[in-house]
């Protein structure tokens, strides 16, 4: 059941919801925006140094000896770190940011030194000459479905790992229609068009030191406030700059090692500039991935596909080291209605990496599985797949009880079904054309409306008319340098070209990640909350220099509502009935998202997420080797992801609506629910086409034929 909505605060509409160009696209186009490791760090006396990582080649054991002399006497190389010589950290409770701390390697691929040369050159060399020697141990490398595990202390997100409602296991032995099958998601690495980067500099003594980077980041004030207490600097002595960056998928949503590495080698010359660019290969090993995940899931259903019970328990993997829990089962927990519910997760610790965010941590995976559940339970009641969804909407959120603020999925469906010729599916496996069986699947998607605390924007009155905004936000690609300016237009009433925005430095006013798709949301507000206290101090009529600071106002909008947004997933298939080559030539995304700021933008975001749900739905799976712990295919040679010729016709549209209960503009995110979804709705149309069942990603050929 959606809720009333609330009064619409003051905010005039008329920037909000039109198309506008980049306002950063011709500096991008032209390569005149500056990335992590682009700027001009030459102080007039010396050249940047550069830096590069020697890693480890064991899983688990000891540093024993670094064998670096004959480097550091090499022309170019000013100097070798590793345990016995960098600088020292003042908190090193977090394993992931005590580089260099201790001879201890927790993971293959572990920084254990690094080179600083004057070329980047010199610098690679060095770190393929410098000797390592181990003290090994044996290492835990192997995760399945049948992987021992325990209860994480929290998933994801601050999420419960268990919940339960009823009793699930009674309701199933009742039940007149059961699924119960485990569906599998492949580890999966981030791989944006830009690697992580970081360009530092450390100025001055300890009492008056202050630390700046030019960092490829996700949040600036997030690897300031992690950074200035390992190097016992206070937050107003770290200095963060992420004005462009070219990509994160979450990987750039928290700081990881390399981020600790180029401060300790600007702290170890300080006065120096430090350039570090990960390597591809790296970013396979040391700045996050998604785990893989098992869930298994039995959904329990009347005669008529009411569902009487869902339980879906989930596995996952994490160091060993340092906890990272997938919020894998938090979809399924809202997504149907059914008066029995549980859920629950359990964790094998490896000697691996760590996990991180990817795009649409936990919505992926447990959407995957419950949405190919769903197909299933279709097939087993004899319904259309919608008609089931139809049967099992919820009126309220089936997991706290609280009023869904704008849940319109079956209207989602309902658009998507007519524009995409759902009327035209047959039988599974009975369509065939030519050399090709060809079908039609469909999923729902669904992300939460997140709003982040803490964000605030300053607004500045200039000379005829103009203002300043500010806010230390980051566009990792996404439009927030556009979007924003639309935004402050609107919340201050001026047009779009009376607007001089500002973003990506910690110098700025403090902003939250550019992720959770609560981007756009977050800093939004903070500038329609910072706009309104500015009218109430400095009038309609301000003064040149009139300033005001403010963050997200009191007034509550949220109103205990169950805050998400919907779409529903179409995709056509076609299997080569001799060869299993797959191909999908359509792919349809209606969505529920609030109002849509920027359409222009909003359908490149929502057809990305798309396009990125159908490579994990076709190709992308990390295979780590069980035996030695490395990441075997740690490149996009043998990491494959969808390419131009594998995007064919991808269409998003979405329904006109606003959600003033999330916030002031009415939008909730749009980053990521077009992912979720896209790989069950392929899996789906395979299984429409053959008649063979995809219970694991990616799909490939041999499984779509049913030869493996």
């Amino acid at each position: 059941m959606t809720a009333k909505a609330p009064q619409s605060p003051d905010l005039r509409i008329k920037e909000i919801g039109t198309s506008r160009p980049r306002a950063d696209g011709a500096l991008k186009v032209t390569g005149h925006a500056t990335y992590a490791v682009e700027y001009a760090t030459q102080d007039g006396v010396h050249e940047p140094l550069h830096l590069w990582i020697v890693a480890s080649t064991i899983a688990r054991g000891r540093v024993t000896a670094v064998h670096a002399d004959e480097v550091r006497a090499t022309d170019g190389v000013v100097a070798v770190l590793d345990h016995t010589n960098a600088p020292k950290l003042a908190d090193i409770r977090d394993e992931e940011y005590a580089v260099l701390q201790d001879d201890e390697v927790h993971f293959r691929g572990q920084i254990v030194a690094l080179v600083l040369a004057t070329t980047s050159e010199v610098a690679r060399e060095g770190a393929r000459c410098v000797r390592v020697d181990y003290a090994e141990e044996k290492a835990e490398l192997t995760f399945d479905e049948h992987s021992e595990g325990d209860v994480p202390e929290k998933l994801n997100a601050g999420l419960s790992p268990s919940s339960n409602t009823g009793r699930a296991d009674l309701a199933l032995d009742s039940a007149t229609h059961v699924v119960d099958a485990t569906y599998a998601t492949p580890h999966q690495h981030n791989n944006p068009m830009e690697p992580h980067a970081s360009t530092a500099r450390w100025e001055g003594l300890d009492g008056t030191a202050e630390l700046r980077i030019f960092d490829s980041t996700q949040a600036s004030h997030s690897v300031r406030t992690t950074l200035a207490p390992l190097f016992a600097l206070s937050s107003d002595q770290v200095h963060v700059v992420a004005s462009y960056v070219g990509g994160g998928f979450g990987s750039k949503g928290l700081p990881h090692a390399h981020n600790v590495a180029v401060a300790l080698a600007a702290k170890a010359h300080p006065g120096r500039w430090v350039r570090l660019a990960v390597t591809r290969q790296q970013m396979f090993t040391i700045t996050g991935y998604r785990t893989a995940t098992y869930s298994h899931l039995r959904l329990g259903a009347d005669a008529d596909g009411q569902l009487t019970a869902i339980d879906h328990e989930a596995r996952s993997q994490t160091a060993r080291w340092k906890e990272f829990a997938e919020q894998t089962v938090a979809p399924t927990r809202h997504l149907y209605a059914a008066p029995n519910r549980h859920t629950s997760t359990r964790l094998t610790r490896l000697d691996v990496a760590v996990p991180s965010w990817m795009r649409a941590p936990g919505e992926m995976p447990g959407v995957f599985a419950h949405e190919v559940a769903m197909d299933e339970l279709a097939d087993a009641c004899g319904l259309d797949p919608l008609e089931l969804r139809r049967r099992n909407e919820p009126t309220t959120d089936p997991e706290s009880g609280k009023s869904f603020g704008d849940r319109r999925l079956i209207d989602c469906f309902d658009r998507g079904a007519e524009e995409f010729g759902w009327d035209q599916r047959r039988r599974a496996g009975s369509r065939v054309e030519q050399d090709w069986h060809v079908g039609l699947g469909t999923a729902t998607a669904t992300y939460p409306a997140y709003t982040m605390p803490g964000n605030r924007a300053r607004i500045r009155a200039e000379d005829a008319g103009r203002y300043s905004v500010a806010i230390g936000a980051t566009d990792i690609g996404t439009g927030a340098w556009t979007v924003l300016a639309q935004i402050a237009a609107d919340a201050l009433d001026v047009d779009l070209d009376a607007i001089d925005l500002a973003i990506g430095s910690t110098d700025l006013p403090m902003a939250t990640v550019a992720g959770g798709s609560a981007g756009t949301s977050s800093w939004g507000w903070a500038i329609v909350g910072a706009a309104e206290e500015f009218r109430a101090e400095h009038g309609g009529s301000p003064d040149p220099g009139a300033e005001t600071t403010a963050g997200l106002p009191d007034r509550p909008m949220h109103g205990g509502y169950s805050l998400h947004s919907f779409g529903a997933q179409f995709a056509e298939v076609r299997v080569n009935r001799w060869t299993g080559e797959l191909r999908v030539p359509r792919m349809l995304g209606v969505f529920s998202v609030g109002r849509v700021v920027n359409p222009t933008l909003a359908r490149s975001q929502l057809i990305g997420g798309m396009t990125m749900g159908l490579s994990t739905a076709l190709f992308e799976e990390s295979w780590r080797d069980a035996r030695y712990g490395h990441v075997v295919t740690g490149d996009l040679a043998s990491y494959h992801i969808a390419a131009h010729a594998d995007v064919q016709d991808i269409e998003a549209v979405w329904l006109d609506e606003a959600d003033l209960r999330v916030n002031p503009m009415g939008a909730r995110g749009i980053g990521e629910i077009g992912i979720v979804g896209a790989g069950a709705a392929v899996a789906n149309a395979v299984h429409n086409a053959t008649g063979i069942r995809q219970r694991e990603l990616p799909v490939t050929a041999d499984r779509a034929l049913g030869w493996s």
